[in-house]
């Protein structure tokens, strides 16, 4: 155990757009289907995870030619908010594909926390990742369905 400033500014940098749901949901409304009671624990034990291990865990040396990829996929998730905004807060900006990628504001953090494992070569923050893969990508999937034109 130990603190990373490096995880903590990640895992800032991943879940603040998100926060942008609170002022700026869609016009459309949130899709509403039911998940799983099992999908939804994942879930959300995968955000807290990767809201809190990359922070309380510390480095492991840098492994430099991994933050290219961890800056990619933050420069990526950016842009799909940017997109959200610009097509005016529609929840199929949230949900919708990107060059056949089914719901990739789900799999873009993900993605950045598996390479933040590498970068920092901290396993645990892999493992987090992994655990938020099994919950938000299916229970992403499931939503986008709602929302799909």
């Amino acid at each position: 155990m130990g603190f990373s400033p490096i995880g903590l500014l990640v895992a800032i940098l991943v879940f603040a757009p998100s926060l942008l749901l609170l002022w700026l949901p869609p016009r459309d409304g949130l899709p509403s289907a039911r998940l799983p009671v099992p999908l939804t624990v994942t879930e959300r034990a995968g955000q807290a995870l990767c809201l809190t291990v990359p922070a309380i865990t510390e480095a492991g040396p840098p492994r430099w030619l991994w933050m290219v990829a961890v800056s990619a996929g933050l420069i990526a998730y950016y842009t799909l908010w940017a997109r959200y905004l610009v097509q005016g807060r529609r929840s199929v900006a949230l949900y919708g594909r990107v060059w056949k990628v089914p719901v990739p504001m789900a799999i873009l953090p993900v993605v950045v926390f598996l390479a933040t494992g590498a970068w920092l070569e901290n396993p645990w923050i892999s493992a987090s990742a992994l655990v938020l893969a099994a919950g938000h990508i299916p229970a992403s999937l499931i939503l986008a369905r709602a929302v799909a034109p």
